[in-house]
Formats: C-alpha cells, sequence, structure tokens
C-alpha cells in the first residue's frame, strides 16, 4: 500500500516557490499598471492593480500554509522579466504568460497533495481555478488585438 502523508518538504518547496512568483506577480503589475497609456488606459489600470492585490492575496495564502506546515516562508521573489514592451497588447500578453505560469505551479501543487490531504488538494483547486479564469479573462481581452 502506498503512503498517503504529504512530504512536507516537497509541498512547502512547491509552496514557496508559489508565494515568489506571486510576489513577483505583485511587482509585475504594479509595474505594469503605470506603463498603460492610451484611451483604454483607465480601466486596465484599475484591472492591472486588481491583479498586483491579488497577487499580494495569494502569496499570502501560500506563506500561510507553509507556516502551518511548520515551514519557513521565504524571502524571496521570483525573478521578474524586464522586456521594456509596453503597449496594452504586451502588457497583456505578458500577463497571460504569469498567469499560465503560476497555473502549472498550482497543477505541481496538486500532484503533490492530492488524494493525501483534502485541504491541500482543496486549496490547490481553487487557486487553479482563479488561474484558469484569469488567464480566460486576459485571452478574452486580448482578442481585438488580431
Amino acid at each position: 500500500m502506498e503512503d498517503m502523508s504529504i512530504d512536507s518538504n516537497e509541498v512547502c518547496s512547491i509552496l514557496n516557490e508559489i508565494m515568489e512568483y506571486e510576489l513577483a506577480g505583485v511587482v509585475r503589475y504594479t509595474h505594469s499598471s503605470m506603463m498603460v497609456s492610451g484611451p483604454y488606459r483607465l480601466p486596465i489600470v484599475t484591472f492591472l492593480k486588481e491583479q498586483a492585490a491579488e497577487s499580494l492575496l495569494h502569496a499570502q495564502l501560500a506563506g500561510e500554509k507553509i507556516a502551518g506546515l511548520d515551514g519557513h516562508p521565504s524571502q524571496k521573489i521570483a525573478k521578474i522579466e524586464e522586456t521594456n514592451r509596453h503597449t496594452i497588447k504586451d502588457i497583456l500578453e505578458e500577463s497571460l504568460e504569469h498567469e499560465l505560469y503560476a497555473l502549472n505551479l498550482y497543477k505541481k501543487l496538486l500532484v503533490a497533495v492530492e488524494n493525501k490531504s483534502v485541504y491541500l488538494e482543496e486549496y490547490a483547486r481553487a487557486q487553479i481555478g482563479e488561474e484558469e479564469q484569469h488567464s480566460l479573462e486576459l485571452k478574452i481581452m486580448l482578442k481585438d488585438f488580431g
């Protein structure tokens, strides 16, 4: 019979990766919100600021899970690529890439906790749902750009 308990070290490592990536999202989205120009600036700035706030919340959630598993939440943030491309289309495309990468991190977490912790599995699934929703929203926003 296989071991049905989680590997706390592995799970904390993935959660720290998530936390660092979500914290990078705070910086990325905040920066992007400052770079938007053009006639659609206001709704897109609002959207990006909301994404920054949500990334902070997601980082905090991951950190709480780490603390609950007796791990040590990281103080690092993931590397952020500065492309110096700041058209609305570029910002939305980079945001989509960011969301898809985050989605994969939560899927990696799900694999590590599936059938081992209902609580962590539900958390991972909820985050996957949110990231999928954001990805779909960004794809719709990008439609007009061809």
